[in-house]
């Protein structure tokens, strides 16, 4: 700031000159105090200037309605919303969304610093504040190949820029616990930098959970319960209430949230949908839950702002305050948080539900053409077993988790597996698309219910190779084709045709289209799996489908590199004793 735009906004905020904009007659929420008062807001250059009675060359009458700081949201991967940062900001301020902590994880394992620098400036296209944690884990695991791989040589200047706060999810904690000199030297340079390290700790209690807090890790969004929230509140972390299109946490940790821990707890959506954006909402429908939960709605305005910014050290926003910035949403009532206007950095950037300001899309060229499959056919498919008896992959009803399971499968005489309508399992198939190794595993997946064609994906968590699940090789092996086609997305094949397809051109995981078209493309998509593939009704065949491949999530996976035991942290053959 300069000192002439100092001096105008001290001279504003005592009202010695008019105010460059006024919202006047509002029920203003002091979150430092937990109370709301009735006053203006004044504006100047950006920031709030004051709160009381003010004038101002432009006065905009907020009719009795309560003005909330800015919402944020503590945790996203845009990447899991398949759109570009553009375009997802289009979608979230006018639900008053106006700060997203995004981590570019799934970006920067397919095109590494290349995918974070396209990110970033992508992210200067938006009204919404896009602030960022480097990815901690590229790959996730030294279980699979990626795309990218960044040691804490390639983080050092990246970790320097100004809108990467720190780290992001430190997934390997068993590395970190085992004292890895890898790990230590990322957590090393993060806090020599002075920057914050998130953290990811699904099922890690007890001493291990000291351990890991120890670390400096700062908070973690995989709390499933209760318990599990509290054992980390009690060890100085934070915990960020999830609720996302897949993961839907925050309805079973509300009543673990009381007065005195409130204040430690943040809202975060991980991943959200396009058509859950579209008919549920953001931060806002996070609001809603806690207060149909019982929760007080200044205590859940808390969480989604001032907690958020102490959080993650921005001072500057939060709330509703002299020197902050002018991050302020209208809302019509404190149940349905209904958002009438929406303020960021002092700019109206939406009003009735529609974003206000133009559209312009970074250059998404560096980002392409990330779908390279060395020399793929349907034999890379066979498996030559010598046994019926097989590790399955055990789907959790509404979870990503997984169990490990066995079963009895069919075989025919050269040990290749036949697909049976009646035992509901599939082979699955994870082909590496990044540097042409020509890596493929094959394995099994139980509770899909996938009874005709095949799916395949270039979204497959973390290090994003290609997925694909069918009936038979040769129907497995076209959808990949189709997919290389497109230079990635989605696929649905049946009987040797294309069902429905999505192309995601930027890095094989975003389109670049907008949120509506994304939103019934997926629809379309889902009721062909479901009505044509005959995929399980309970089952989201998209997201379930692209989290199989995920090491670091309980029981079993299946990587490039094989089938992973994630509880021994250890590869196993897909043939059981």
């Amino acid at each position: 700031m300069t000192k002439a735009a100092l001096r105008k906004l001290i001279q504003t905020a005592s009202g010695q000159i008019p105010a460059e904009t006024v919202i006047q007659n509002c029920r203003i929420l002091d979150v430092f105090t937990g109370v709301f008062k009735e006053g203006d807001i004044a504006l100047c250059g950006g920031r709030i200037a004051g709160v009381g009675r003010y004038r101002g060359e432009r006065e905009i009458d907020g009719e009795g309605r309560y003005a909330v700081p800015g919402l944020i949201d503590s945790h996203i991967h845009i990447e899991s919303s398949y759109l570009c940062p553009e375009e997802l900001g289009r979608l979230l301020v006018p639900h008053g969304t106006t700060t997203i902590i995004a981590d570019p994880h799934e970006i920067v394992n397919v095109c590494g610093t290349a995918g974070l620098d396209y990110m970033m400036m992508a992210a200067e296209n938006t009204a919404l504040d896009i602030l960022f944690m480097l990815p901690s884990c590229v790959p996730a695991t030294p279980f699979e190949h990626a795309g990218a791989e960044m040691g804490a040589a390639e983080m050092a200047e990246p970790l320097r820029r100004d809108k990467v706060l720190g780290l992001g999810e430190f997934m390997n904690f068993p590395g970190l616990l085992n004292g890895e000199d890898g790990v230590l030297d990322k957590l090393l340079l993060a806090q020599a930098a002075g920057k914050l390290i998130d953290g990811h700790s699904p099922g890690l209690t007890g001493l291990g959970l000291n351990g890991y807090a120890a670390a400096g890790i700062l908070g973690d969004h995989e709390c499933g319960t209760a318990a599990a929230m509290e054992e980390r509140l009690s060890l100085g972390m934070y915990v960020l209430l999830r609720q996302g299109s897949a993961c839907r946490d925050l309805r079973q940790l509300i009543p673990g949230v009381t007065p005195a821990n409130s204040r430690r707890c943040l809202l975060c959506s991980d991943d959200r949908q396009p058509r859950t954006i579209l008919t549920e909402g953001h931060i806002d429908s996070h609001l809603r839950i806690c207060v149909e939960e019982g929760l007080d709605p200044v205590t859940a305005l808390q969480m989604a702002t001032l907690n958020a910014a102490e959080c993650f050290r921005l001072y500057d926003r939060g709330a509703i305050a002299p020197g902050r910035r002018g991050d302020i949403v209208l809302l019509d009532d404190l149940t349905e948080f209904s958002v009438n206007r929406v303020w960021i950095g002092g700019q109206l950037a939406a009003a009735a539900g529609v974003y206000l300001l133009p559209v312009q899309r970074q250059d998404i060229t560096p980002v392409m053409g990330s779908v390279r499959v060395k020399d793929f056919t349907a034999e890379k498919l066979k498996m030559h077993l010598k046994s019926r008896r097989v590790h399955v992959i055990e789907l959790r009803p509404g979870s990503v988790e997984t169990t490990k399971s066995t079963a009895e499968v069919r075989l025919d005489s050269r040990g290749e597996f036949i697909w049976t309508p009646e035992a509901d399992i599939a082979k699955v198939a994870v082909i590496e698309r990044h540097r042409e190794t020509g890596h493929v595993a094959c394995g099994f997946l139980k509770g899909y219910g996938i009874r005709a064609g095949a799916i395949a994906l270039s979204v497959a968590h973390d290090s994003h190779n290609i997925i694909v699940t069918g009936v038979s090789d040769g129907e497995m092996a076209y959808a990949v084709e189709k997919l290389r086609e497109q230079n990635g997305g989605i696929v649905l094949v049946k009987d040797g045709a294309v069902l429905e397809s999505m192309p995601m051109p930027i890095a094989g995981l975003m389109s670049d289209r907008s949120g509506e078209w994304v939103a019934e493309k997926l629809e379309r998509i889902h009721r062909a799996a479901h009505a044509h593939l005959g995929i399980s009704g309970g089952v989201e065949p998209v997201m379930t489908l692209c989290f199989m491949s995920l090491p670091v999530i309980p029981e079993l996976k299946l990587t490039d590199m094989g089938l992973f035991d994630v509880t021994q942290f250890a590869f196993i053959p897909v043939e059981a004793e």
